[in-house]
């Protein structure tokens, strides 16, 4: 019956290899870490679908980089976020740069 496929992928063999050498209960409490930790990841991967959800049903606007699964960190800093300046209507030019050598302008005079 054997074609020379093995039943159990290589993956499989390699973790029951490295968990053969410790102890039973070392072996149990790995386990039970590795399904939690999945069984944790699709709570929360449920929860944010939820949420996404709702705040798409409720009209609150989303961001396009923060919609569902697309967020990054700056998306959460909250009141951390740095606050952005309104930008110059005009365009900067050399001038801008000059620092103490910029002409000085008297009350009359100003900017062609």
């Amino acid at each position: 019956m054997s074609a020379g496929m093995p039943l159990a992928s290589v993956k499989s063999q390699m973790f029951e290899s490295v968990l053969g050498f410790l102890p039973d209960w070392v072996q149990i409490t790995v386990l039970a870490l590795i399904v939690l930790a999945v069984v944790a990841s699709w709570i929360v991967r449920i929860k944010r679908k939820i949420a996404h959800r709702r705040a798409v049903r409720d009209g609150q606007p989303i961001h396009a980089a923060a919609r569902y699964g697309q967020g990054s960190g700056a998306d959460h800093l909250g009141v951390h976020a740095p606050q952005t300046a309104p930008q110059p209507t005009r365009q900067p030019s050399g001038a801008d740069f000059l620092g103490a050598y910029a002409p000085r302008f008297g009350q009359g005079d100003g900017p062609a």
